[in-house]
């Protein structure tokens, strides 16, 4: 009997660093959707740079390290060297080619006048009221950004970014959408502020491969270990490939969904909803109206994606070699989200790819593609319902297996890597 790890993600690389159990995890490789690749000009895939003519990509999309407290950024430094940087990111609007800096509430003097007024109305008008019954996240949108933005940017963006379920789903995201009404006026004024959870970040130098490898040396990783069920009776998680593994203590870094599941555990509530993410990483030559912003948000999209990171803005050595002094290429990620649950078929993958080819080029953000390559993260956006208790009773309900979830996933709740390293060194052990 022995305590182990399911999952070789951050969290549970920093669990298995901490506590020396051994981890299991269903793919050939560690690092879950955080994990860096490589894409040389050839075509072949890489998980470790060892060609300079590559461009680099995420799994997940651009995964980049916010909300850290010393301790952690000083333990994540002595792994990998990290650099600092100022987020850049905007709310554009294709239709008009206009750009809002993020958050856009406080920065309404880019828009229209007679727009910006309205919305400045609406929000310090919502201010002064008393309103209750606010359960979902689009009535939590409404009350604090009034009419006018919602139906500008917040429903519209919100319709692509939760695959709908904006009007079910209760207001998780509100740390994501900063509300300062002070800072909001001066922004009317022509003043801007770096508010919201990333105002600056940092990033491994070498990027997250470097930073993962570093870890998973230090652990004891078994590979293609996908766990297919829990015998909660018998203390014995079962693989898909038939082996099993007795346990006297399990951490799992695995989604609570997919671990009730698998635990059989009943929970008198409504199944946690969830949306899976297509991930299109694109390397190609620069257009000439390539924004240099870090990310954007996007209201309206042909194709449907909400989102546009350039990797490359961030840092230039996300592209081959000759690239990084010519500025001539952009490395880029798209995401769009669907409702959990929804697989795309091979042909519906290659249209979504190409449509979204199309449209970038249409934007002028890029010229001919060298490489595209998607991923498909089943579980990315984690939500709940309005007063559910579903997370709660799952994580206490697993407790009693000795079954202890963590991490992002596990927990059900939105945070960055810092946060998940920490989740899983503490659970292993050592508190920084």
């Amino acid at each position: 009997m022995r305590s182990i790890i399911l999952g070789a993600g951050f969290t549970g690389l920093g669990a298995g660093l901490a506590s020396g159990f051994k981890i299991f995890e269903a793919s050939d490789k560690p690092g879950g959707i955080c994990a860096s690749y490589y894409i040389g000009l050839d075509g072949k895939k890489y998980f470790y740079r060892n060609n300079e003519e590559t461009y680099r990509f995420e799994i997940g999309g651009g995964h980049w390290i916010f909300g850290a407290d010393n301790e952690i950024l000083n333990f994540i430094n002595s792994l990998s060297l990290l650099k600092s940087y100022e987020r850049k990111s905007a709310v554009y609007f294709p239709e008009k080619e206009l750009y809002v800096p993020y958050p856009i509430q406080n920065h309404l003097f880019y828009l229209p006048e007679e727009i910006r007024e309205k919305a400045l109305h609406e929000i310090i008008q919502n201010s002064e009221k008393q309103i209750k019954n606010i359960s979902t996240m689009a009535d939590w949108l409404y009350v604090n950004f009034g009419k006018t933005l919602c139906e500008l940017f917040f429903f519209p963006f919100h319709e692509l970014y939760t695959a709908g379920l904006y009007t079910k789903i209760a207001p998780q995201d509100k740390f994501k959408t900063p509300l300062n009404r002070d800072l909001i006026i001066k922004g009317a004024e022509g003043k801007t502020a770096p508010v919201g959870y990333n105002a600056t970040f940092v990033y491994p130098q070498k990027g997250l491969d470097d930073l993962i490898k570093n870890l998973e040396r230090r652990c004891k990783v078994n590979y293609g270990k996908k766990v297919v069920k829990i015998d909660i009776k018998n203390k014995e998680v079962l693989f898909e490939n038939g082996s099993g593994v007795k346990y006297e203590k399990v951490i799992s870094t695995l989604p609570l969904n997919k671990i009730v599941q698998m635990a059989n555990v009943g929970i008198d509530e409504d199944l946690l909803p969830y949306t899976s993410v297509s991930v299109i990483n694109i390397g190609a030559k620069k257009g000439e109206k390539c924004p240099d912003y870090h990310w954007i948000y996007i209201p309206k999209s042909k194709a449907g994606f909400h989102r546009v990171g350039f990797y490359s803005n961030v840092d230039n050595s996300f592209l081959p070699l000759d690239s990084q002094k010519s500025d001539d290429r952009v490395s880029i990620y798209v995401e769009k989200a669907y409702k959990g649950g929804r697989q795309l078929t091979e042909s519906e993958i290659r249209k979504l790819c190409d449509d979204v080819v199309k449209e970038l080029q249409e934007w002028g953000f890029i010229k001919e593609v060298e490489i595209i390559d998607h991923t498909f993260i089943e579980v990315a956006y984690t939500w709940q319902y309005p007063n559910s208790n579903y997370v709660e009773k799952a994580i206490e309900e697993l407790k009693k297996y000795d079954i202890f979830q963590t991490g992002r996933y596990g927990k059900w709740k939105f945070q960055g890597i810092a946060e998940s390293i920490k989740d899983g060194l503490k659970i292993g052990g050592l508190n920084l």
